[in-house]
């Protein structure tokens, strides 16, 4: 901007010439004028700015400096709602640093000119955006598919779908609940995880969503997919009860009457995924932008969770030519392991969530202590229990991070003063220093029983691999960022 100044004792002769009055235009013309020129931006600013004009601050990230009037002291921008009618709001509108309001010194001594330069930046300034409120961008339409239980099986599904509903750059457009049968027994009995999971009985976290849909005022589709694992990974399962074909149904439903492409995430088994895509491959290969998988293991030796779920809907995916970006969650070693490739990582706690939004953590406490309520929605107007924040001292596990920063084109970054962020991607500073989080081309080379192996990709495929560079790096970044996050989240 300093480039936009003239050189002082020339800008006013030569301006004040263009106008016909020369050196001999008289101040008070010169204070009509500008007040015209409020009443027409003012008029105007809606019409051309309407929250989506961007100063040159916000493509670098700050501030830029613009030299003052002789004798005035710059105001910074304090982030009122302008009033048009108080010439005071050109002193607390602006992202830019800006000077007071012209008094009739000042125009003497500057031209129209100038003050033309200075005052369209006013009306075209935008409040700051919280984490949770990046610059306007076409939202991206997601399916979020999950093994989200009542009462939970890993409540880190239930932070997921707040984050789904929450995030400004997605559009929710249905959530698929991937349940699995054995699970919703007292004790499970599944054929490959024979780790018995002695915590039920459980079924598909319905209320969950209808907590969600109330708490933001939406009416996000929803439906249950097939208990039962596919017989092939060509099995269209058209044999299974209509109820468990409902979340197939959603699936193809969206994708048929969405006008661009849909995104599909994945938090489970990738059933109702692939039966969908068994039923109509062509509409899949029209509409699907691209599915995000957490599954799989980043190295041989473990059958991870998602993957043996239901290993034929992991082949039938990976099998086809569809754009597929994997997170595996787990290693060689198991879930709770370290390696670039794998998303996992672990919060010490989980107290951030006693400040969150009061209806938000009400819903998180309901999940946590495996609430028993019938009126389940009256309850997110009820704080809960002090016992329950006992459960905020537990550590919390969490493999899907990486994929909402994909969906929603964020960056893990360390700002000059140390601190970490996951901010929009027209948000890095200059200053900040970027985390690895990128996704690789790959070829994938899939067994029988699901279990992949990979090799880099010189060129573009259908396969993109997650990398984090260093993981525990990663980590440290996440468990400061990731609470921030949920801070800033607003029904």
């Amino acid at each position: 901007m300093a480039g936009l100044r003239q050189p002082q004792g020339q800008e006013t002769e030569r301006d004040l010439a263009l106008l016909g009055g020369g050196g001999e235009l008289s101040t008070r013309l010169l204070e009509g004028a500008i007040a015209l020129l409020l009443k027409l931006f003012r008029a105007a600013a809606h019409g051309f700015c309407s929250g989506t004009c961007t100063a040159p601050a916000r493509l670098l990230g700050q501030a830029p400096s613009i030299p003052a009037p002789d004798n005035h002291d710059w105001i910074a921008w304090i982030g009122r709602t302008p009033d048009w009618e108080n010439p005071e709001m050109i002193r607390t509108t602006s992202r830019f640093t800006i000077p007071p309001f012209p008094s009739r010194s000042i125009f003497a001594g500057r031209s129209l000119a100038v003050w033309l330069v200075l005052i369209p930046p006013l009306f075209c300034a935008q409040a700051p955006r919280s984490e949770a409120s990046p610059a306007t961008h076409r939202r991206v339409p997601i399916i979020d598919v999950t093994d989200l239980y009542q009462p939970f099986q890993d409540p880190g599904d239930n932070f997921d779908l707040v984050t789904a509903y929450a995030l400004p750059e997605v559009d929710l457009k249905a959530v698929i609940l991937d349940a699995n049968g054995p699970f919703r027994k007292p004790v499970s009995d599944h054929p490959v995880l024979h780790d018995a999971d002695k915590n039920g009985p459980r079924d598909p976290g319905f209320i969950s969503v209808l907590q969600l849909n109330y708490i933001f005022n939406r009416n996000v589709p929803f439906a249950a997919g097939p208990f039962t694992m596919m017989k092939t990974p060509e099995d269209k399962m058209l044999d299974v009860p209509g109820f468990q074909q409902q979340g197939v149904d959603l699936i193809l439903k969206v994708l048929k009457e969405s006008p661009e492409p849909v995104t599909i995430l994945s938090f489970g088994s990738a059933r109702s995924i692939a039966v969908a895509y068994n039923r109509d491959p062509q509409l899949f290969r029209r509409k699907l932008k691209r599915i995000l998988l957490s599954a799989g293991s980043s190295s041989l030796g473990f059958l991870e969770w998602n993957i043996a779920l239901d290993p034929n809907a992991a082949v039938r995916l990976l099998r086809s030519h569809l754009a597929i970006d994997i997170y595996p969650c787990a290693t060689k070693d198991g879930p709770f392991s370290y390696e670039p490739h794998n998303s996992y990582w672990k919060l010490p706690d989980l107290h951030f969530v006693e400040q969150m939004q009061p209806q938000l953590r009400r819903y998180l406490d309901f999940a946590l202590g495996r609430v028993c309520r019938c009126d389940f929605l009256r309850a997110m107007e009820e704080d809960s229990p002090e016992e329950v924040k006992e459960l905020h001292s537990h550590p919390h596990h969490v493999w899907e991070t990486a994929l909402w920063m994909e969906v929603s084109d964020r960056r893990l970054v360390q700002h000059n003063d140390g601190s970490f962020a996951m901010v929009a991607a027209d948000r890095v500073l200059p200053t900040d220093s970027l985390l690895v989080n990128q996704l690789l081309p790959v070829y994938l080379n899939v067994a029988d029983d699901g279990t992949f192996t990979f090799s880099s990709a010189s060129s573009k495929t259908n396969f993109r691999l997650y990398d984090r560079g260093d993981p525990h790096l990663n980590e440290r970044a996440l468990q400061q960022a990731l609470p921030q996050l949920y801070l800033s989240y607003r029904p």
